[in-house]
């Protein structure tokens, strides 16, 4: 039985990057030898098993054949004879098919290590082209690495074009795709991530309306780079993204976000996003009652904190000009927060009335506020 570090920890640790995970491939052994030494099994699929002490994984040594379609389609193989070249010969790149063997030799069968100092991403073997999912890793690790030179080599993006032409992206599980697109909003460039997807032909099965157009997909990327710059959540990060859609037909951002199986803080908040950004960016100026209404809309009585968030990203999306505005919400909200349902139910005001009384209230104090400002 022989243990090797695998993967992501390799890569980082010759890149000088700190390491976060480490993951472990054991050759030469059983599922039997394994819970024997105390590991205990978790794997459904092949066995993959946590360290009894540092509870770090260890998955058998396996290979992968294709049967299907997606990224379910495959039947996995683990015994004693998987070489450990076998099992790094199924990883998606070279820079995460290098492994490290307990006395430090580093193992690298397909030149990982030549091509993390040229700075490519580049396909194990054609076995890539089996598993959709990894145009998307490939994409992210894109988005990752860019800032330190790193691209997809011309042969990968080639393999990358032809798997988005045979609809092989069709075939992925929407909660794949949305645990990638998460994970790929809060990378060093998360916009690479989106115009990779693009030049491959990706984008198109994902996010058709960026897809098609270059100044929206413009739009989107630096929306996005600007909510990375100010450290926003993924729901700001996301809602940025799909910013852009504010101009098409009613509800499109909402709908792209269910497709994606996006959570329903994401989807909220692109809504918000797609609701807000055509008041805000009119040549008219606002008015009392624009301001109430998406006060109203937002609910922003009962979620102050997701306004102040929605706020930070239409910081993020509206033009220059209309930047200004944004903070007009904010002042309005201020004032008409300051409304008292308590005083108004002492004047009388009860039921419907009531809630008539606390809209007159409040639009009256906005009205204040826009006059002041």
């Amino acid at each position: 039985m022989e243990i090797y570090l695998v993967g992501g920890a390799v890569r980082d640790e010759l890149l000088e990057l700190p390491v976060k995970d480490r993951d472990w491939v054991v050759t030469g052994a059983t599922p039997d030898e394994m819970l024997k030494q105390g590991y205990k099994q978790v794997g459904a699929d092949f066995p993959v098993f946590l360290h009894p002490t540092t509870h770090e994984e260890y998955a058998l040594a396996r290979t992968e054949r294709k049967n299907g379609q997606g990224y379910h389609g495959f039947t996995v193989y683990s015994a004693p004879d998987v070489t450990l070249e076998d099992d790094l010969k199924r990883r998606d790149l070279t820079i995460n098919a290098m492994a490290r063997a307990t006395d430090g030799t580093l193992v690298d069968p397909f030149h990982g290590r030549e091509d993390l100092e040229s700075r490519q991403l580049r396909h194990v073997s054609d076995a890539f082209n089996e598993d959709p999912l990894r145009i998307l890793r490939t994409a992210r690790f894109a988005a990752r690495l860019e800032p330190m030179g790193f691209r997809v080599c011309d042969q990968t993006m080639a393999l990358m074009i032809a798997m988005a032409e045979a609809g092989e992206v069709d075939h992925l599980v929407p909660e794949r795709v949305w645990q990638e697109v998460q994970r790929a909003l809060h990378e060093k460039e998360p916009g690479i991530f989106f115009t990779v997807l693009r030049d491959c032909g990706a984008l198109e099965s994902l996010i058709p309306e960026l897809a098609s157009d270059q100044a929206m997909l413009d739009r989107a990327v630096a929306a996005l780079r600007c909510a990375h710059q100010q450290g926003l959540g993924t729901e700001a990060r996301f809602a940025a993204l799909l910013s852009p859609l504010a101009v098409m037909k009613s509800g499109s951002a909402e709908k792209r976000a269910k497709r994606l199986k996006a959570p329903n803080d994401c989807s909220a908040m692109a809504r918000l996003v797609a609701i807000a950004t055509p008041v805000l960016e009119s040549s008219t100026p606002l008015t009392a009652e624009n301001i109430l209404d998406l006060l109203d809309k937002a609910d922003a009585w009962r979620r102050p904190e997701r306004f102040a968030n929605l706020l930070d990203t239409l910081g993020c999306v509206l033009s220059s000009g209309n930047t200004g505005k944004a903070e007009q919400l904010r002042s309005a909200l201020e004032a008409a927060n300051s409304v008292s349902a308590q005083s108004l139910m002492a004047e009388g005001f009860t039921g419907k009335a009531l809630g008539e009384a606390i809209h007159n209230e409040r639009l009256r104090r906005i009205q204040n506020s826009v006059h002041s400002a």
